[in-house]
């Protein structure tokens, strides 16, 4: 394969891996009527993202979330035509992975939660929800820099990002989901057809990933990593 398609290979691949998991976790909980639990869904999403990221960082940078690679892009670590590359790749790696769950899942509990998309609780407002998704977005974000694209980054592969999307499902995933990822939200909404505060999951994520872009270029990355 041509060098320069390998690394939209690898976003796709492990976008749609992680989709995979994480909407089949959702999915898999159903099917036992709750037997994963919440805390089994947060650790489908945490543990296969440090995974996914371990393996395929070499190729690509494994961002595997348009948030991130926005800040990424934010903080000039990309250039914009790549930036496009890698959310397209990532978006279909988003409904590839949603479509597998289909295909894979009994029917019916794939439609009981609308292939595992994300969706807001009714305790939770739609300016709540976006500040929610922000924030958390903004932390995970943080980490990818902190530990896998600041020169001063310690060897730990895609560990710190994992917990970080651990934590923010374990404080956020009865709200909204706790999605931080287009990706992750817009291939199970598609393939479930219900895009029931979709907005929430590409407005949130967007904000927190460019503050966290611009706030590591500006003030924390080291001169020269």
């Amino acid at each position: 394969m041509n060098v320069k398609y390998r690394p939209l290979l690898a976003e796709f691949l492990g976008t749609a891996l992680f989709v995979f998991i994480g909407a089949g976790s959702v999915v898999a909980n159903a099917v036992t009527n709750g037997g994963v639990t919440s805390l089994g869904i947060a650790l489908a999403h945490g543990v296969g993202m440090s995974v996914l990221i371990s393996s395929l960082m070499h190729i690509s940078g494994a961002h595997f979330n348009p948030a991130v690679s926005l800040g990424v892009f934010v903080a000039g670590k990309i250039d914009a035509k790549t930036l496009g590359r890698y959310v397209v790749a990532q978006l279909v790696g988003g409904i590839v992975g949603a479509a597998l769950v289909r295909l894979l899942f009994n029917a019916a509990s794939v439609r009981a939660v609308s292939a595992g998309a994300p969706h807001l609780s009714l305790t939770i407002s739609f300016v709540q929800a976006i500040g929610l998704e922000a924030l958390l977005t903004f932390f995970l974000v943080s980490a990818v820099f902190g530990t896998a694209i600041s020169s001063h980054a310690p060897k730990i592969g895609g560990f710190g990002i994992g917990l970080a999307i651990f934590v923010s499902a374990l404080v956020a995933g009865g709200l909204t989901g706790a999605a931080l990822n287009p990706a992750r939200a817009f291939g199970p909404a598609l393939i479930g057809w219900t895009f029931h505060a979709q907005a929430v999951y590409w407005i949130g994520p967007a904000i927190g990933g460019a503050a966290a872009g611009w706030m590591w270029k500006q003030f924390l990355l080291p001169e020269k990593g």
